[in-house]
């Protein structure tokens, strides 16, 4: 423990919370006394969007695709409108 309060975090807790200078932390103190630390990254207003829950699980979903190797290709984006457009209907 530092002066004011301050302790550093071994490279291995900074690395488990996904961490990195400047980014923030949050702690909870439950009713029993345990300390929960969380890392807190910042996402810029711009970059929200990609960090919706909804939009997140689109990802995971989409890469779970790809590795399955559930993905087609196309000549041209005309081809490729078309299909997505048959897939509608």
């Amino acid at each position: 423990m530092r002066r004011k309060n301050q302790v550093t975090l071994p490279r291995e807790v900074a690395e488990a919370l996904h961490i990195r200078e400047g980014d923030e932390v949050e702690f909870h103190i439950s009713e029993d006394g345990q300390v929960i630390l969380r890392g807190m990254t910042t996402v810029p207003a711009d970059q929200a969007w990609f960090w919706d829950r909804d939009w997140q699980q689109g990802e995971r979903e989409a890469s779970e695709q790809i590795a399955a190797g559930q993905t087609e290709e196309f000549d041209d984006a005309e081809s490729m409108f078309a299909a997505l457009d048959d897939e509608e209907h």
